[in-house]
């Protein structure tokens, strides 16, 4: 098993709170998990709650490099592993002899030509690096199988040069904003935890804790006026990333308290989809507890 860097779970929790991230025991305990059993972690929830973070926050507390592997429609395994500097061979075949060239066709496939790409980084760097694959859920079912095998390895052949393989795989965190459901064999291949979206008191505390300078009751006028957005009919709900971009917006204005009038004005810093503003818009009064 790696070496642990925490004691404890509460010594990872008051860890991840010096960081300014404020995870609950329940989080706390799936990440001290995945980084003592050496299990990659799936973090699914709403966009905005927290979970890109983890893999960040982790990286600054173990002294780790982050490599990010940011998942979209059509990624392939050449985009996510490895592809050759085509452009860099072409130069060295030209500076060959026309004679010798065919001879050494090999050396044009040798590691100087290797473009590494996020999973062979992170294969290469082991224990010293945090891998995040970041919303795996926008790839497709053919990538996600790729993914289980190098998960469950650690380890790629790669034709011209051999196996490359972990020593001691790095820390995985894979988040999902579930756009659609991840297959059973990844999620037994991982830890899993659920992040929602935080109580009133834990987001006023993550709102003090990410912006400093935004004061006690504008924290909690924010983050009350968030909590009801959210029990809106809205396409795309905000999360406590809006709720502190939403709070810096107001005290960067010298704002102290929430009213209609700044909710209007700095709509866009927390709501950003049309239609949602203008619901929105239409309810501001109750939006911001004031029925006037």
């Amino acid at each position: 098993m790696p070496e642990l860097a925490f004691a404890d779970v509460d010594d990872l929790q008051d860890a991840l709170a010096n960081h300014a991230y404020l995870a609950d025991r329940g989080l706390t305990t799936a990440i001290y998990l995945g980084l003592s059993l050496g299990k990659p972690l799936l973090l699914e929830g709403e966009a905005g709650v927290g979970k890109t973070e983890v893999a960040k926050v982790l990286a600054e507390l173990l002294g780790r490099r982050l490599i990010r592997l940011q998942c979209y429609e059509g990624i392939d395994a050449s985009q996510a592993l490895y592809e050759w500097n085509y452009a860099r061979q072409l130069i060295a075949v030209r500076a060959m002899d026309a004679t010798d060239a065919e001879a050494h066709v090999e050396d044009l496939f040798g590691p100087e030509f290797l473009v590494e790409r996020p999973l062979l980084a992170a294969i290469r760097a082991g224990d010293e690096a945090v891998l995040l694959v970041d919303e795996l859920d926008r790839a497709d079912d053919e990538f996600e199988a790729f993914l289980l095998e190098i998960l469950s390895e650690f380890a790629v052949t790669i034709p011209e040069i051999g196996r490359v393989g972990a020593l001691t795989p790095p820390a995985v965190i894979v988040t999902s904003n579930r756009t659609r459901e991840l297959h059973d064999a990844l999620k037994r291949r991982c830890l899993y935890h659920w992040i929602d979206h935080p109580d009133l008191d834990r987001e006023v505390d993550i709102v003090r804790a990410r912006a400093p300078h935004v004061g006690a009751a504008l924290a909690r006028d924010v983050a009350q006026a968030v909590a009801r957005l959210r029990d809106l009919d809205l396409a795309k709900r905000p999360g406590v990333a809006e709720t502190i971009d939403w709070a810096n917006a107001l005290a960067f204005l010298g704002a102290e308290h929430l009213d209609p009038r700044l909710a209007r004005d700095t709509l866009g810093s927390v709501v950003k989809d049309h239609e949602d503003q203008e619901l929105v818009l239409a309810r501001i009064g109750e939006v911001v507890g004031e029925d006037g």
